[in-house]
């Protein structure tokens, strides 16, 4: 059985640089913040947390390569179904996200923007209804 709230902790070059990103583009304030690891409470049963690539190094190495080496290479998104993709989409691009395809209706039902943040992690703000 799965325990919640399930997290999804993503490899950062800075953190201090990441928390100040996603504080302002998901309008969150962090729940933990200590040296090592961020959290943001994404919903009552859903966590984003922040790790520095090289605190995360020490457990993964040798078995597997430094997270600093697949930087930019898109391995996963984080899809987040929000209330208003405009607005998250504009305060991505305030923070310095990089444009990968602006908001437009998808094949399968949603209107979605997609972002890639200073780590090169895609995020893409979904909403459920055509915009």
């Amino acid at each position: 059985m799965i325990l919640s709230p399930t997290e999804f902790i993503l490899y950062v070059a800075d953190q201090q640089a990441a928390q100040n990103f996603y504080a302002e583009v998901l309008q969150l304030q962090p729940a933990l913040d200590v040296p090592g690891m961020t959290e943001f409470n994404i919903t009552a049963h859903c966590k984003l947390g922040l790790m520095p690539e090289n605190g995360i190094a020490k457990i993964l190495e040798p078995a597997m390569p430094h997270p600093a080496k697949g930087q930019g290479l898109p391995r996963c998104e984080l899809y987040l179904l929000v209330d208003d993709v405009n607005a998250y989409a504009g305060r991505a691009k305030k923070a310095g996200a990089k444009i990968i395809s602006e908001a437009a209706p998808r094949d399968w039902g949603h209107t979605v923007a997609y972002f890639a943040d200073a780590d090169g992690h895609v995020i893409a703000f979904a909403s459920a209804e055509r915009e």
